[in-house]
C-alpha cells in the first residue's frame, strides 16, 4: 500500500507505559545514516522497537519509503517488515557455521526479492575467511561483523541498529567503523543507528534526531543540528560541530594534511588519505578560542576568520558558548564569560578563531 509520500520515512507513536511516555512524530530522511541520540532511558531503542513492530504501538503510523507498514488500518508484524535488526549482541546461532548464519538470512526472503547477495554482504564486511568458523571461535568484533552481514544478508529496505559497538572495547569500535562507512558509502539502504556516543554520530550519520525524555528534541542535519546552542549543553565536553571537508594536499616532511571545507581550511594530522578524498572533521568547542586580530608566533595551526552569530550560557556559571560563522560553515567555542566579556562579543563581530585540535574521522 502506497502512503502517498514516495520518499522518506514517516514515524509516529504514542506510548505511554508506567512512568515513560514514548511521543514522536518524525519525518525522516529515506537514505543515508540517521542517528537516534540520547542519553540511556531517552526512549531510543523503544522507537526502533516500534519502528521493527516489536513494541505494541496503537494508533501508531510507519511509512518506509512510500509503503505503509502501520497505520489505523494496516499493521505488518515483524516478520512481515522488510527491514534487518543489528543488537548491541550479535546473537548467531552457535550451532551453525558462519556461512549456514548467513544463509538463514537470506531464506526469509523470495529470491526475487533478493537486492543483496551473500557475497556482496561478504565482501562488505570482509568475512570471507571466517565462513567455515563457528560463532564461538569469532572475536567479538568478527562476530558483529557477521551479524551486520546477517541483516544485509534480508535485503531491507531499512537497517536498524540498537548500538551495534557498545559492548565492544575501543580497538575493535576502531576495526568496525570503517565497514559501517563502507556500508553508508556502497549500499542505498536507509539506516536507522541508535547511539550515546557522541564520536559515533559524528563519523557515521547523515541526519540527527535527538531524543530527550521519550520526546525528539531536535530532527535535521547533522552538521546543522550539532551548531545549534539550545542542545550543546546535553553533550557536555562533546559539543562541538562536524565539518565535511576534502583532502587537498599532504605535507609528508611533518605528517599533515590540508583540508578544505566550505568556507576556510584547516591543517590537521595526515592519516594517509589521498589527494580528493572527502572526509569529515570534528572540532570540539573546547577546542577553539578567540582573538580580535590574528595571533603570530603560537604553537596553533589553524586561524580563521570567523562572524559572531550568537551566544547563550552554558552548564557552568563561568562559561558560554558561541556560535561563529566561518563562511557558509558554523563553528561552536566555548569561552569563560570574563573572556566574552573582554572580547566585548556582538553578533555580526569579525574574529579570530584559533583551532587547537582538529580530529579526522575518515
Amino acid at each position: 500500500m502506497n502512503s502517498g509520500n514516495a520518499s522518506g520515512i514517516r514515524a509516529r507513536f504514542r506510548i505511554d507505559y508506567s512512568g515513560f511516555l514514548l511521543d514522536v512524530d518524525l519525518d525522516l530522511p529515506g537514505r543515508g545514516v540517521t542517528a537516534l541520540f540520547g542519553h540511556s532511558g531517552s526512549g531510543k531503542t523503544t522507537l526502533l522497537r516500534a519502528i521493527a513492530g516489536l513494541e505494541p504501538a496503537p494508533g501508531g503510523r510507519l511509512a518506509v519509503n512510500g509503503e505503509v507498514w502501520q497505520d489505523e488500518a494496516v499493521f505488518r508484524p515483524t516478520w512481515q517488515r522488510p527491514l534487518g535488526y543489528v543488537f548491541q549482541e550479535a546473537s548467531l546461532f552457535p550451532h551453525l557455521s558462519v556461512q549456514a548464519n548467513l544463509q538463514y538470512g537470506q531464506t526469509r526472503v523470495p529470491a526475487a526479492a533478493r537486492r543483496v547477495s551473500l557475497d556482496q554482504a561478504v565482501a562488505l564486511l570482509d568475512i570471507g575467511h571466517l565462513l567455515g568458523r563457528k560463532p564461538a571461535r569469532l572475536s567479538g568484533g568478527e562476530r558483529q561483523r557477521v551479524g551486520i552481514a546477517r541483516a544485509l544478508a534480508t535485503s531491507p529496505r531499512l537497517l536498524l541498529m540498537d548500538e551495534p559497538l557498545a559492548a565492544l572495547d575501543h580497538a575493535l569500535k576502531q576495526e568496525i567503523l570503517p565497514y559501517l562507512e563502507r556500508l553508508h558509502d556502497e549500499l542505498d539502504i536507509p539506516v536507522l543507528y541508535v547511539s550515546h556516543a557522541p564520536d559515533e554520530v559524528a563519523r557515521l550519520a547523515d541526519h540527527i534526531v535527538v531524543m530527550e525524555g521519550g520526546h525528539a528534541v531536535a530532527n535535521g542535519p547533522l552538521t546543522d543540528t550539532l551548531a545549534r546552542l539550545d542542545l550543546p549543553i546535553k553533550l557536555g565536553e562533546d559539543v562541538g560541530v562536524v565539518l565535511d571537508a576534502v583532502v587537498t594536499a599532504r605535507d609528508e616532511e611533518w605528517h599533515l594534511a590540508h583540508m578544505d571545507f566550505p568556507g576556510g581550511h584547516l591543517w590537521v594530522r595526515d592519516q594517509g588519505l589521498p589527494v580528493g578524498h572527502p572526509a569529515r572533521v570534528r572540532i570540539l568547542a573546547r577546542d577553539v578560542s578567540l582573538a580580535r586580530a590574528p595571533v603570530t608566533g603560537t604553537s596553533i595551526l589553524n586561524t580563521l576568520p570567523a562572524i559572531v552569530v550568537d551566544s547563550v550560557a552554558d552548564a557552568h556559571p563561568a562559561l558560554t558558548l558561541v556560535k561563529l560563522r566561518v563562511g557558509e560553515s558554523l563553528l561552536l567555542a566555548r569561552l569563560t564569560l570574563r573572556s566574552a566579556h573582554a572580547l566585548e562579543l556582538t553578533p555580526g563581530q569579525l574574529l579570530y578563531a584559533q583551532i587547537k585540535a582538529v580530529a579526522l574521522l575518515g
